[in-house]
């Protein structure tokens, strides 16, 4: 069994998606602290051939609330238009544009306004698109103890889902360590994303924006494609 972890991210990278495809259970990791700035409520599209940040806006909150208690704020109608237009402006000449511009507007209606589950919903849409089957729980559901954290608390969640080997992203090969793990019966391998480049408008390909990006200039056959484009470790 083999799992990945994750928080919800908004519109995410081509490499959230290779980490979904890659095991047989994902999880959002939803009850932990909000971060600031992080990618929970934001990504980058193209925007005249620079990086350009579409952002869902959320209510203020206490700093010590969990990502599965923010919440949308009222300022969203707007922003959603707002949203909408900057990627109708910038992609209207994509080859994919209309097919993504509807899973877009189809994730940003959703009604429920709990930014866990609004972004969950987003992520499953995407998946759905791209072929990508794999069941997608919630930690909030799995019932950890609030004062377990950090390594210890993924290595609960694991348990709990009867996983055999835990996926986690490059970037956090400082967080785990692989002997604890392997105390545990668990393989922790980490996900190094090949380098993915398309013909964007501009000539400087920008690597790494949303999953907007690779779905505008890519068929769902090429943008599945890209899935297999990792190296474990």
């Amino acid at each position: 069994m083999k799992t990945g972890i994750m928080q919800p991210y908004f519109f995410p990278y081509i490499g959230y998606f290779q980490l979904i495809n890659a095991v047989d259970t994902f999880i959002i990791y939803d009850d932990v602290q909000w971060i600031n700035r992080g990618w929970i409520n934001r990504n980058r599209v193209l925007n005249e051939g620079k990086e350009y940040y579409i952002t869902l806006p959320i209510q203020k909150a206490p700093s010590n609330q969990k990502i599965n208690e923010r919440i949308i704020s009222t300022e969203y109608r707007l922003k959603k238009k707002k949203i909408i237009k900057q990627l109708q402006r910038e992609y209207n000449k994509a080859p994919f544009f209309e097919e993504t511009i509807t899973l877009v507007e189809a994730s940003l209606s959703f009604p429920n306004n709990n930014v866990s589950q609004f972004v969950s919903n987003s992520i499953s849409i995407i998946c759905s698109y791209l072929n990508i089957s794999t069941p997608i729980r919630f930690s909030s559901e799995l019932n950890i103890p609030n004062e377990i954290k950090g390594q210890e608390r993924i290595l609960m969640l694991n348990d709990k889902v009867g996983s055999t080997t835990y996926i986690n992203p490059i970037g956090g090969t400082a967080l785990y360590d692989k002997e604890a793990f392997k105390r545990k019966n668990i393989l922790l391998q980490f996900m190094q994303t090949e380098n993915i480049t398309y013909k964007q408008f501009n000539k400087n390909f920008l690597p790494n924006l949303s999953i907007i990006d690779v779905l505008m200039f890519n068929s769902p056959k090429t943008s599945a494609s890209y899935l297999k484009k990792f190296q474990l470790t």
